[in-house]
């Protein structure tokens, strides 16, 4: 990251492939779109922001408002050092307009997303999409029928925090991953044309938190990405797992539909079947007791959640698929790892880890202009990276979040 960057001056909606307008919301909310396709690889995809970009420098005013008093100079965080210099808010707005706009946002980019991936919204069968705090519980299917996605196509909401949106691609991969009872996901959509992504409107999330370093770190962002299951992706390795935060290092209150209950032995994800073809995956998560939307232990503490779990599961899967090289007479090895962009020094610290277990592959860093968008970050980095990658290179896709939840890939592309 160059001095100009650190200063704070890029923004998402500057980059010259970036698609502008104004939501017709309110006032009028921005709104900004970048394509990218692979033609190669038979996959494209859209990413999003919406709402005014703040940098570095005028992230402290927007925060103070937030509080409803000055942020004081002690508790403004070194964002550039953790690898952001911009991100985006919407203004206050009622719950009317957040769910306009985000519908229309959703819309958009899944319209988008399909027309990358060479396809007609008409010929999508099935919607994938992680949240971490849906602005509606029928949101996915709201969206898909206001893109033109036809209603019989599968749509699966997934609520596992910053790990949603490769919750959503695990399970399009990954027959194993099926519960008994419900629809096996991956069987039922391989060979199909699939969207799956991450929409996070995380500044309506945080409007309410008084968590300094919640505010700070995160905006809004979306990303999505076309996919036929076994035939462009497949998957080589993968696993899906969970640890729950007794300590409550991040903690995050559920807006979707879960028991809440914690039962030993017990798996903290809950699938229901909201409709004949839309599945809800939901995560237990520790919420805060005052019944604010998030609470952090602070920047170590994300460390210490994330990192040693991180990068034990992330070992495990890659001694599986260094296992099954050796099965195949293969000396392939992983081309590139898309890393959840929870900060740079939590990415910096887990590659660090993984050399010391003799485990290395490229790890961009690619989000400086975002913020923590959680669920929605894989997404956004696999397409910053899609255009270099190449048919029959592998990618190591590392999701974790909240809750605690992980899900951890390889795939073979094209």
């Amino acid at each position: 990251m160059d001095e100009n960057e650190k200063i704070g001056a890029v923004s998402f909606f500057e980059r010259p492939n970036v698609q502008t307008e104004t939501i017709p919301v309110a006032e009028g909310v921005p709104f900004g779109i970048e394509s990218v396709t692979n033609p190669a690889l038979g996959i494209g995809g859209a990413y999003a922001a919406w709402g005014k970009g703040y940098n570095n420098l005028e992230l402290p005013a927007f925060v103070g408002q937030r509080l409803g008093e000055p942020l004081a100079e002690a508790d403004v965080m070194n964002l550039a050092e953790l690898g952001f210099v911009s991100r985006h808010h919407t203004p206050d707005l009622t719950e009317t307009e957040h769910l306009e706009l985000e519908l229309e946002v959703g819309a958009r980019l899944l319209k988008q997303a399909a027309r990358a991936s060479g396809w007609d919204p008409s010929e999508v069968q099935g919607v994938l999409i992680g949240m971490s705090a849906p602005v509606s519980i029928d949101y996915v299917a709201q969206i898909a029928r206001r893109a033109g996605i036809p209603e019989k196509a599968l749509k699966v909401s997934v609520h596992k925090a910053c790990d949603g949106s490769m919750g959503a691609l695990n399970l399009a991969l990954n027959p194993q991953l099926a519960v008994a009872g419900q629809v096996n996901v991956a069987e039922e959509l391989a060979g199909k044309k699939v969207l799956v992504g991450g929409i996070e409107g995380l500044s309506r999330f945080t409007t309410h938190a008084r968590d300094k370093n919640a505010l700070q770190l995160f905006g809004n962002g979306a990303g999505a990405i076309g996919v036929v299951p076994g035939e462009n992706m497949k998957l080589l390795v993968g696993k899906s797992t969970e640890n729950y935060d007794d300590e409550g290092l991040l903690q995050v209150r559920m807006y979707y539909p879960h028991s809440k209950e914690m039962v030993p032995g017990r798996s903290m994800l809950e699938v229901s079947q909201e409709a004949s073809n839309h599945i809800r995956v939901a995560g237990m998560m520790h919420e805060p007791a005052d019944g604010l939307p998030i609470v952090m232990a602070g920047l170590m503490g994300m460390v210490k959640l994330f990192v040693r779990s991180g990068v034990d599961i992330v070992t495990e899967v890659f001694n599986e698929y260094s296992d099954l090289m050796s099965k195949l007479d293969s000396d392939k090895t992983i081309d590139i790892g898309i890393v959840h962009h929870a900060n740079y020094k939590i990415n910096l610290l887990k590659g660090k880890q993984l050399l010391k277990a003799g485990i290395e592959y490229p790890m961009p860093w690619l989000l400086s202009d975002f913020g923590n968008v959680s669920a929605a970050s894989c997404m956004i980095a696999f397409l910053r990276q899609l255009q270099s990658i190449k048919p029959g290179d592998h990618v190591m896709f590392d999701g974790f979040g909240a809750g605690t939840y992980y899900d951890v890939m390889a795939v073979s592309m094209g």
